[in-house]
């Protein structure tokens, strides 16, 4: 009996143990995984996420590029080249990590509140926004914002669902543009946005790039 009272103990304790360094993994609160992305075209936007760099390809659908990220001390710049993944979809390999928001696969409903989050003149903005919908159109709709539709650099800000008890809002899509709808004499215009259908792809080549080009290891990081 008392043999078995201890190792219930220590597996109680144990399960206690890995249970707060789950709800530790969790809490680390990121400074901003929005990237500016600026190439031989002009300028947009991408976010960093688990899986690496996603952005829409705009300005440049290959070659070189500049990305920029906002860490807690500033911006920090890097040069990398431009990568497609399939579906309009393009990433870039740096050689620091950015922060990185985690990706939610769960589409929000017609009504749900979501967040836009982008830079403009190296200023965070973020507005929330409900979600629309429109019978003639599949994936995201959200109502146009002036923060996108006075400056197409914006292209490509992150959409997000924020959740209760989680830290980080969760990425949900990339906006993609204006779509206009005219019918019986009536206009509607909506932000498109670019979800899960099609970022799914950024999963896929994460992980065939990490069979690829396994990363180099170290004995002093876990």
């Amino acid at each position: 009996m008392g043999t078995g009272l201890g190792s219930g103990l220590k597996s109680a304790a144990l399960l206690a143990v890995l249970a707060a360094a789950a709800g530790c993994q969790g809490v680390r609160t990121i400074v901003d995984p929005t990237v500016v992305i600026e190439t031989r075209g002009g300028r947009e936007l991408g976010v960093s996420t688990e899986y690496g760099l996603a952005f829409l390809g705009r300005t440049a659908q290959s070659g070189p590029a500049s990305l920029t990220v906002w860490f807690g001390d500033g911006p920090q710049t890097e040069w990398t080249a431009v990568e497609p993944i399939g579906g309009g979809l393009f990433t870039a390999q740096t050689e620091i990590r950015f922060p990185e928001a985690v990706m939610c696969f769960e589409e929000p409903k017609p009504g749900d509140e979501v967040l836009l989050v982008g830079r403009r003149r190296g200023e965070r903005w973020e507005k929330a926004v409900q979600v629309r919908r429109d019978p003639r159109v599949e994936g995201l709709l959200l109502p146009v914002v002036s923060e996108i539709t006075d400056s197409p650099e914006q292209v490509g800000a992150g959409v997000f669902v924020v959740k209760e008890d989680v830290p980080n809002p969760e990425l949900v899509g990339l906006v993609s543009g204006v779509v206009t709808l005219t019918e019986n004499g009536r206009t509607d215009r909506y932000l498109a946005v670019v979800g899960m259908r099609d970022l799914w792809r950024l999963v896929a080549h994460s992980r065939d790039l990490e069979r690829r080009r396994p990363l180099p290891s170290r004995e002093d990081v876990r």
